[in-house]
């Protein structure tokens, strides 16, 4: 590939992403983006909303009103014209066809970067996309962004959040916190990387922070052009299901004998999710979608000791444990994810 430098842009070239836009700015992982964005201080951000949205947006962001279900897609691609970067934040609930409609859209503005909606397991590890299903949402925003010729993309591999997947019942991360029961796959003895919701915000941030392109042949600092079209690998803590509980033991203050502990393999309840799935049963998603990852032996879980993560290149921070599995009980207790 090609390298461009600063030194070779015209006068006036500004070396950095002063725009942003992004979708779903008040949304669970959103509202996080957003909030990082913002604090750097280096961006001027526009939220893409929809017309009936009531979302609290932190102050000096910009907020334009979509109607992204319209076949019309006028308004949508005057609000992301002179954006340099696209950040699209939707539930799995959102219209199939909305990401595509966002991705045309900017590439009819000329939008050179996106983030697209892909938040997840590594991105290039095939054989664990295809059987986590994700293969095919994967493959098609990318050959969508390819295709058009205009943007390039960046996917976040963050793997499963933590607050979210620790909270959100036994078909993630086993955990229970309303009965206290606990589901160990395998004995909890398999090691997966993990992100929280603020470690996502300061990883957009920081990555839409760098510089575009290094100044010239000399400067090896990171640049944002050299993510083009390939994944970011970032994490917040590499552990085990144990690991887990260990720290919801501190948190909590209750001991083994306080749990209900009982034990399942990974593979085997994989297997069963996707059965379910391929009938047609949706609800299943879940269950196999964090199965797989647990699944002994293979390491998938694991990108940290293959691949390596950019959290330094990131200046991302190391993060507090059991800071973060308050914040899980807390939601699990509350209800504030859906199982």
């Amino acid at each position: 590939m090609t390298v461009s430098y600063a030194k070779d842009l015209p006068s006036g070239f500004s070396n950095r992403i002063e725009r942003v836009a992004i979708v779903g700015a008040g949304g669970q992982i959103g509202k996080f983006l957003t909030e990082h964005l913002v604090k750097t201080g280096k961006h001027i951000i526009t939220a893409i909303t929809r017309p009936e949205s009531t979302s609290t947006l932190p102050d000096g962001v910009n907020i334009v009103r979509v109607d992204y279900s319209s076949d019309d897609d006028t308004t949508l691609v005057n609000a992301l014209c002179g954006q340099q970067a696209l950040v699209i934040t939707m539930a799995v609930t959102a219209p199939r066809d909305t990401s595509s409609k966002l991705i045309r859209a900017a590439a009819k503005a000329g939008v050179p970067y996106i983030l697209p909606n892909y938040f997840g397991p590594d991105a290039a590890n095939d054989s664990l996309c295809t059987d986590s299903f994700l293969a095919e949402r994967r493959d098609a925003i990318v050959s969508e962004i390819t295709t058009l010729g205009v943007s390039s993309y960046f996917l976040l591999v963050c793997n499963f959040w933590y607050e979210f997947s620790l909270g959100g019942g036994s078909n993630r991360y086993g955990f229970d916190f309303t009965n206290n029961t606990l589901v160990l796959f395998d004995g909890g003895n398999v090691r997966i990387n993990t992100t929280t919701f603020p470690q996502c915000g300061r990883a957009v941030a920081a990555l839409l922070s760098l510089k575009e392109l290094p100044d010239d042949e000399n400067d090896k600092s990171p640049t944002l052009s050299q993510f083009r079209n390939s994944p970011v690998y970032i994490s917040s803590f590499c552990l085990t299901q144990l690991d887990m509980f260990k720290s919801v033991k501190r948190v909590t203050g209750t001991t083994d004998a306080d749990w209900t502990i009982t034990h399942e393999s990974a593979k085997q309840r994989w297997e069963e999710g996707k059965v379910e799935l391929l009938k047609g049963n949706f609800g299943a998603f879940v269950k196999t979608l964090y199965s797989r990852i647990f699944v002994p032996g293979t390491g998938d879980g694991d990108y940290e000791s293959s691949r390596g993560t950019h959290n330094d290149m990131l200046g991302l921070p190391v993060e507090d444990l059991n800071e973060a599995t308050r914040v899980a009980v807390r939601m699990g207790k509350n209800g504030e994810v859906d199982h």
